[in-house]
């Protein structure tokens, strides 16, 4: 009984998409430690209410057509709990909009606005190809660097672009695209996997992802050389070895060993559980070290 209640706990949290809202909010803590500044909560209630809104959105624009016969729980889920998911999204749009008309900067509204268009275009339909409407996401090779880049844009640079603004906080260019660079690197690693997943679906729907292009073991392969170009530049560009570079490389490296253990054959649980809870962990691991020294 108590497991029953815990599972379903953890598929309302996970598949409202409420626990991929806290780990963005997560990832948007990192670019405020990592640079030593003081936490925006309207930046971060922004990130959380987007990331609901946007992921949401996306899943009720891609409905199949019996979903109650999906090889996927979340599938299944989101569409039993139909009205619930919907009202959900709509909390969270109308909650964006006073934050974003009352406690953005313009600059940080015309970034919102770009990152809004790329999210929406991922699964849109509104290009023609060979007489047929696409979204982004059809362009070959091209949906895990839209997916890198709209995290990218909303965890480190609105925080940036807003801490410039608001606390006139000086943030070299140079810093501000090593911090784009480590951050889309991290989420391109932790997202292919699961197009591995999806891969004999995303065959089906011609959907040329990374996996259908390299293959299976060489997308695997792919994932290990991001998290070892995030630790290259990691170590590069660091002077010393201090806490955050002790934290940051046990997270590649426990993402990358999670990574190696993730295949088809896990549960959904295994994905949006474990490997987006890297960037959950990324965050807790840094603060626990930075207590420690």
């Amino acid at each position: 009984m108590i497991k029953k209640v815990l599972l379903s706990i953890l598929d309302f949290l996970l598949f409202s998409n409420l626990f991929i809202a806290v780990c963005a909010v997560a990832q948007g803590l990192i670019t405020y430690h990592l640079l030593k500044a003081q936490p925006d909560k309207y930046i971060l209630a922004i990130i959380f209410f987007g990331t609901i809104g946007i992921y949401n959105f996306s899943m009720l624009l891609s409905k199949p057509k019996n979903p109650a016969d999906s090889k996927f729980v979340r599938v299944r889920w989101i569409f039993a709990h139909h009205r619930l998911i919907i009202s959900i999204t709509l909390i969270s749009m109308l909650c964006l909009i006073p934050l974003g008309l009352l406690y953005l900067s313009i600059e940080a509204k015309l970034l919102m606005i770009f990152t809004a268009i790329l999210a929406l275009g991922y699964n849109i339909p509104f290009l023609t190809l060979n007489n047929q409407k696409i979204g982004l996401r059809n362009i070959p090779g091209i949906k895990l660097f839209l997916i890198a880049l709209v995290w990218s844009i909303s965890c480190v640079l609105l925080p940036v672009v807003e801490l410039e603004h608001n606390y006139q906080v000086s943030i070299s260019s140079a810093e501000t695209l090593l911090l784009v660079a480590k951050r889309f690197l991290f989420i391109a690693a932790i997202t292919i996997p699961f197009d591995i997943r999806d891969l004999f679906q995303d065959k089906l729907y011609a959907l040329k992802t990374i996996p259908v292009m390299l293959g299976e073991k060489k997308a695997y392969i792919f994932c290990q050389l991001l998290l070892a170009g995030y630790l290259v530049l990691l170590i590069l560009f660091s002077q010393t070895v201090n806490a955050d570079i002790i934290a940051l490389t046990l997270t590649l490296l426990l993402t990358g060993w999670l990574i190696f253990k993730s295949n088809i054959k896990k549960n959904e649980y295994y994905y949006f559980f474990y490997l987006d809870g890297t960037m959950l962990l990324q965050y807790l691991i840094l603060v626990l070290i930075s207590l420690r020294f």
